[in-house]
């Protein structure tokens, strides 16, 4: 296993793509907060990789001007600020040149840590590992970080992981998925394996269903000429929805050792049923938002957007009825979903414990249902629904909430999913991040879905921006008797 470096050992952490999206609304804010509260070694070094040729105030201007925005005001006040650019390093290099490699060889510092953060697109995977490789660059402790997707579908993958193999060992492989770095989905292990209320019920018949839903308020924007050859199985399901099933389906680990947990969300995985053409058709609703409003204001739908082709058959919008073969899930329908242009910025994992076998309660309305929702974002916070007595004469029924607000629960600072998962990286902890059979499961499970909608040639449903999404996602629950979390 990697080991924690030590306090005072130099780190030079190197993000390929440093001018990059990902990097100025993510991950340098994520580094700036980690330096902020001491959570980066004092001779860490963060080095800002991409094809612009700044001098050193060109790039400081491009930090103040981009970054900046994404840090609050009063965290950039006091010495944290300066002390934070003095740390990033800026240097121009072309991942297809091999000579540049030589050229950052000359930057590093021997004695350094060395923790390469690719946040390029997966296709420059293997040459960026192969050139580091070949410049000897590579010492027997760096570590690799890998941006999601990687490929698109289960052949490309492997050949990504074939090729990272190659220069980099599996225990200094961390193949990132920030969903995992919430505090939340975190909770979600402690919430089922550190109290003992929850596993008896934890399982078939205790519980009836599982849904599991990010939406998005936002629609493709900038990534349209990325998201337009990948649509949303890829782009979230793959990963993040299937990640969080994992956390909520998993057998108890024998151990919170890395591998313990991973063994068992890989068993997950491997029980997911697999999908026919016929299942495709049956349990998957396609879908593509089209113009509509969103918090007042018009918005464009998908084929309007720039960058999308005409005509683009390309889903934003995905939801799907899972299930798992194995004797905890047998007959607990798991539901899917995500989408772009939803009726709001809502990520959630609700489960649906089983109906009474009877109510002794007539004068109820509504039949009495018990639901944990664990939100995600925009806040994050548990909650258990039940049922009470309202007040006054009779036995009249109405759900209450139990909630547990993991911001005013602990006065602690709560780091941001990136700073979490960036420290993870830094202290050598694999726990959240995928291993490569875990990806590859994964991509042997969307395979044939995507191959189903290729076969049958069907458009995606249209659904308007600002709504939840084609009516038939809210038909493939209704025929379990069941719903949306929001439609209660």
């Amino acid at each position: 296993m990697p080991d924690t470096p030590t306090p005072d050992r130099p780190l030079d952490l190197v993000i390929f793509g440093g001018a990059g999206d990902l990097s100025v609304r993510k991950l340098l804010p994520a580094l700036f907060a980690a330096h902020r509260h001491g959570h980066l070694p004092a001779q860490a070094r963060i080095v800002v990789l991409g094809r612009q040729a700044w001098d050193r105030g060109g790039f400081l201007d491009f930090i103040q001007d981009k970054v900046a925005g994404f840090v609050g005001l009063e965290d950039r006040q006091g010495d944290h600020w300066p002390g934070f650019l003095d740390r990033l390093v800026h240097a121009t290099l072309d991942a297809t040149r091999p000579g540049d490699f030589v050229k950052l060889g000359a930057l590093l510092r021997a004695d350094a840590l060395r923790v390469f953060y690719l946040a390029t697109a997966p296709t420059l995977f293997t040459d960026i590992c192969a050139h580091l490789d070949a410049a000897g660059l590579i010492e027997p402790d760096s570590r690799v970080v890998l941006e999601k997707p990687l490929g698109h579908d289960l052949a490309s993958a492997r050949r990504i992981n074939d090729e990272v193999a190659r220069h980099f060992h599996e225990d200094r492989t961390y193949r990132i998925d920030h969903y995992l770095g919430k505090e939340t989905v975190q909770n979600l292990m402690v919430l089922r394996f550190g109290n003992a209320i929850f596993e008896p019920l934890w399982r078939s018949p205790g519980i009836k269903s599982i849904q599991i839903t990010v939406a998005e308020s936002v629609g493709v924007g900038s990534r349209a000429g990325f998201y337009d050859g990948t649509g949303a199985l890829r782009d979230m399901v793959q990963n993040h929805l299937l990640q969080l099933l994992c956390i909520v389906a998993m057998e108890p680990p024998v151990s919170l050792d890395p591998d313990a947990v991973r063994d068992e969300k890989l068993k997950v995985l491997r029980s997911l049923r697999p999908m026919s053409p016929a299942d495709v058709v049956r349990d998957t609703v396609r879908g593509q938002y089209t113009a509509g409003h969103i918090d007042g204001q018009r918005v464009p739908g998908y084929l309007d957007e720039a960058q999308v082709p005409a005509g683009s058959p390309t889903e934003t919008f995905v939801a799907l009825r899972a299930r798992i073969d194995n004797w905890r899930w047998a007959n607990v329908p798991i539901f899917l979903r995500t989408g772009k242009r939803m009726a709001e910025r809502r990520s959630e994992i609700v489960v649906e414990f089983a109906d009474l076998p009877c109510s002794l309660f007539p004068d109820t309305v509504r039949q009495p249902v018990n639901r944990l929702v664990l939100r995600l974002q925009p806040e994050e916070h548990v909650q258990l629904q039940m049922m009470a007595k309202e007040p006054g004469s009779g036995m009249r029924l109405r759900p209450v909430h139990l909630d547990l607000d993991l911001q005013s629960a602990f006065t602690e600072r709560r780091a941001e999913a990136y700073e979490r998962l960036l420290v993870d990286v830094i202290k050598g902890r694999l726990t959240h991040f995928m291993r490569r059979d875990e990806l590859e499961a994964a991509w042997a499970w969307i395979d044939p879905i995507q191959q189903g909608w290729a076969s049958v040639g069907e458009a995606p449903r249209p659904y308007a921006a600002g709504s939840w999404g084609p009516a038939a996602a809210s038909s493939l629950l209704a025929s379990e008797n069941a719903a949306w979390a929001e439609a209660h």
